[in-house]
């Protein structure tokens, strides 16, 4: 295995040995909290709020500077057009993980991100710069209602850019 290997996991030890004397002990308790807040830093966000961005806890390295990606939900019924409030020149991209789910008022089904085409079958969506889009392909369930996930990557640094 590669010794620079990006993702490593975030380890955190079981056990520590905290010394007797006070200052060796006030510095290694220190160094235990920084530890701590690393690992759990480290970890992917698990919020998904409706009405408010949310930093997912992923970190982006398209240079050497991490860029965050945030996620919003936005629940609908229907298939008309979603404003997403998202300025989108001042985000870096929209990420992968963009998705969706609906229901037909029976079963529940995948929306997926992707092209401005309908595909027979299916109904996915694209995002412009103020709304999400669907395209309903033909034979495709009728949609009832559903959710959409929006994630994107900030620009350098941090910033939610929504309007």
């Amino acid at each position: 295995m590669s010794s620079n290997v990006v993702n490593q996991m975030p380890y955190l030890r079981t056990s520590r040995n905290f010394p007797e004397g006070e200052q060796p002990l006030i510095v290694e308790l220190n160094r235990s909290y920084v530890d701590i807040a690393q690992k759990v830093n480290e970890r992917s966000i698990g919020i998904y709020p409706a009405n408010v961005p949310a930093v997912t806890g992923e970190g982006w390295f398209f240079t050497n500077q991490k860029q965050e990606s945030f996620r919003q939900i936005y629940t609908f019924t229907g298939t008309g057009n979603i404003a997403h409030g998202i300025v989108v020149t001042s985000i870096y991209q929209f990420s992968p993980a963009c998705k969706g789910v609906y229901t037909d008022g029976t079963n529940w089904y995948g929306i997926l991100f992707g092209t401005s085409v309908a595909v027979a079958g299916l109904i996915s969506f694209y995002i412009t710069p103020t709304n999400i889009v669907f395209n309903v392909g033909a034979g495709a369930p009728s949609l009832s209602s559903g959710t959409i996930d929006l994630e994107w990557i900030s620009n350098t640094g941090t910033g939610n850019a929504l309007s």
